[in-house]
């Protein structure tokens, strides 16, 4: 079993939305939560039950295999299955499909479904399974011993690019582990990622990856972004801000009109998301806030919206805000996008960024404290120095491109607070921090999560199609 396999479920994306939406009214607050229980990428994924027999006569595990018996068994255990995973997955009826079948015309008929679980019943299958595989949808092989051989071809199609998996054991539970993963391909495919940046130069990427999850990832403009910033009521984010400013350790740098222009940012960008169905966005914070196209800096605004397991990303980064998408909808707990910095004499690395989640452990589980600085590289606007949990492993990883993803764990020694750098700051220790630099690839950032979702990262690369590399 995967550590710490959960998804934000229905519940715990409303109780956070709740609880750190800064509504001004308990009307408001609840008609947001509301709003979120409904969204279309926060419901369970359909996935759609195969049965795999042949045609009769010899095979495995007996020449009269009673095809009808074993499905009934396995009905079984799928009920229980799906019963304890609603807020994951809904089982659609299995279907039957033997050798003689039109397997196209299955695939054709088939309604909008997130992945296939199958089942082999017997040998002389493997004929069904290459129209399946190339339709592209996910698909996971449950090989119970005896049922046959599939397995041993089966295996190769991860190796191939190809969205699939397999899982042999006579133990039914260990398919919880695969759950929260079903969901995450649905997550991914319902999400709606806002793009803010002057030029079009991740048009190819932002294709990329919508050809590969589904997700769809739509220009805003800065003057959209300014349009929504001057609706917002003052009143309302000038008592935000003192809310703010109450739950901080303390305030250094900033005088309180920002904070009230760094959580009136927060609200403009909510109404954006919920007028364009959206729910992330990630913007060239750095190059807007120097060209004046900002009315301030989003570090607020991005971790509020990870605190409610919604997505805030810095820098226009595509490649950090999939790998939250994946990672997120997976173990239910906010990312923290990093610039890495190595210290070999020590095996270490901290990692730093002026925008950081407070709700690291979990979405809905107590926060962390936070200090209200500046933005560290200018002194300008408004950030936060997040005191985040230690003596925890984390989970560092992200998309190279569409298809690539790499990652790595360490475990969080301590949070550093040094003039130098972005405001949050984690050390931690690694297991070879030199053969890490020696080939550090796929840019700057890398993400952390806490837990270690190593595993299962491989098995969602393996469903999803895209190649894992463990960097240490």
């Amino acid at each position: 079993m995967f550590d710490n396999a959960f998804p934000v479920t229905r519940r715990q994306f409303g109780a956070a939305l709740g609880s750190t939406v800064l509504a001004s009214s308990a009307a408001e607050a609840s008609e947001a939560v509301q709003e979120a229980q409904e969204a279309p990428w926060n419901g369970p994924a359909t996935v759609k039950k195969l049965y795999l027999c042949n045609n009769g006569g010899e095979g495995w595990p007996h020449p009269d295999v009673d095809a009808q018996k074993s499905i009934a068994g396995i009905e079984g255990e799928m009920a229980v299955l799906e019963e304890q995973n609603r807020n994951r997955v809904r089982f659609l009826k299995g279907d039957l499909l033997r050798p003689d079948n039109d397997i196209e015309a299955w695939i054709n008929g088939l309604p909008d479904v997130d992945a296939i679980l199958a089942f082999n019943l017997s040998t002389g299958i493997d004929t069904i399974f290459p129209p399946i595989i190339q339709s592209g949808i996910p698909t996971l092989l449950y090989a119970r011993p005896y049922a046959g051989h599939s397995w041993s071809s089966f295996a190769s199609w991860p190796r191939q690019g190809k969205k699939a998996d397999v899982l042999a054991t006579s133990e039914y539970g260990d398919l919880q582990q695969y759950m929260p993963i079903f969901r995450t391909i649905y997550h991914m495919r319902k999400s709606k990622v806002l793009l803010v940046r002057q030029s079009d130069d991740r048009k190819e990427l932002a294709a990329a990856f919508q050809k590969q999850f589904g997700t769809t990832i739509q220009p805003l403009s800065y003057e959209q972004l300014k349009a929504a910033y001057d609706s917002v009521d003052v009143r309302k984010a000038e008592q935000a801000a003192q809310e703010f400013i109450k739950g901080a350790v303390k305030i250094l740098e900033p005088k309180p009109a920002q904070v009230t222009d760094a959580l009136r940012f927060y609200f403009a960008v909510l109404d954006i998301l919920k007028r364009e169905k959206a729910n992330a966005i990630t913007i060239d914070c750095l190059g807007g806030f120097a060209r004046g196209q900002l009315p301030a800096y989003p570090c607020v605004a991005w971790s509020k919206l990870n605190d409610q397991g919604m997505y805030g990303v810095c820098e226009s980064d595509l490649y950090s805000t999939m790998t939250q998408l994946l990672v997120t909808s997976y173990c239910g707990k906010p990312g923290f996008v990093s610039d890495p910095v190595f210290d070999t004499s020590r095996n270490e690395l901290i990692h730093a960024h002026c925008v950081a989640a407070t709700a690291m452990q979990g979405i809905g589980a107590p926060t962390s404290p936070y200090i209200i600085r500046s933005h560290a590289e200018d002194k300008q606007g408004v950030s936060m120095q997040v005191l985040m949990p230690t003596g925890q492993t984390v989970t560092l990883g992200k998309f190279a491109d569409a298809r690539n993803f790499m990652v790595s764990t360490a475990e969080v020694i301590e949070n550093v607070d040094h003039p130098s750098a972005c405001r949050t700051k984690i050390r931690t220790h690694v297991s070879d921090a030199r053969k890490m630099l020696e080939q550090y690839a796929g840019s700057l950032h890398r993400v952390a999560f806490y837990g270690d979702y190593v595993k299962a990262i491989e098995s969602m690369g393996r469903l999803m199609g895209f190649q894992v590399t463990r960097e240490m």
